[in-house]
């Protein structure tokens, strides 16, 4: 674990890392303006439906379109959380609508939420609580297969192996 929290490690397709270009990534949003300046040339389809996200090992937000891969948004590195994210603006201001760490190539926590909360807040975004939707993730001991856990059923879908209540889905973690 790094000093602010856990990291987590690219673990879906390799093609899909292979693909990320150096120096790609997310547009960084550190700031008010920085997040202005990057809505303000979002579309009203763009803005209808979430976007993907990465807190980076710095604690700052990266936004690409929700099509885009989490290890293209985070141009390929370690990252505190992932998911997806919505926005809406309300009495003058953004905020955020819905966040999860849905995010099946780096698989964080949901203890990973208070990076998110520090980025958005470090950005002056209103935002809730905690995760809107939480996923949970599992890597079987006994096939190796990542999963994601249904309603407290944690049983490996692929073999039915009992998976473990921590998570455990990066073996080098």
């Amino acid at each position: 674990m790094s000093a602010r929290g856990r990291s987590y490690r690219y673990v879906g397709p390799v093609e899909l890392k292979a693909a990320v270009r150096p120096g790609s990534g997310g547009c960084r949003i550190s700031s008010t303006a920085d997040f202005a300046g990057w809505i303000a040339g979002r579309s009203a389809a763009e803005l209808a439906e979430p976007f993907t996200f990465v807190i980076g090992l710095d604690g700052v937000l990266r936004l690409t379109p929700r099509r885009s891969e989490h290890v293209a948004c985070a141009g390929g590195e370690m990252v505190l959380s992932a998911g997806e994210i919505g926005f809406v603006h309300e009495a003058d201001r953004w905020a955020v609508s819905e966040v999860s760490n849905q995010s099946t190539g780096y698989c964080p926590d949901v203890t990973s939420w208070p990076e998110v909360a520090r980025a958005l807040d470090a950005v002056g975004l209103g935002r809730p609580s905690g995760f809107t939707y939480e996923v949970v993730f599992r890597r079987c001991p006994g096939c190796q297969e990542r999963n994601v856990v249904r309603e407290d059923d944690f049983v490996c879908v692929f073999c039915g192996s009992a998976l473990p209540k921590t998570w455990n889905v990066d073996p080098a973690a």
